[in-house]
């Protein structure tokens, strides 16, 4: 059984930062590609980032390039999103993902 598991969610101040981890289990996480998606409040699922089996490709919705850095530790079968200069838009649950599998999310607030 596929399992996703999102932590490091939290309420931080504009400008701030994050790390979310993503702990997988269930499938060979070593041989897939992994995304992270949010979803704001009122709104509908947005991709974040994708990053390929191996982390050496990776890509960013344009709203959090430069911003935001996915990476994976294969060993630990965990995938990370590390959040800088975070914004009150960044506001949502952030989920990862592989194919039609997520997890239960994790909130990320960003107020003042």
């Amino acid at each position: 059984e596929v399992q996703l598991v999102e932590s490091g969610g939290g309420l931080v101040q504009p400008g701030g930062s994050l790390r979310l981890s993503c702990a997988a289990s269930g499938f060979p996480f070593s041989s897939v590609g992994m995304r992270w998606a949010r979803q704001a409040p009122g709104k509908g699922l947005e991709w974040v980032s994708t990053i390929n089996s191996d982390g050496e490709t990776t890509a960013y919705a344009n709203s959090v390039k430069g911003r935001f850095t996915i990476s994976r530790d294969n060993a630990k079968n965990t995938l990370y999103l590390q959040m800088n200069s975070l914004k009150p838009e960044d506001t949502a649950v952030y989920y990862c993902a592989t194919g039609p599998a997520r997890g239960q999310g994790t909130q990320v607030t960003v107020s003042s």
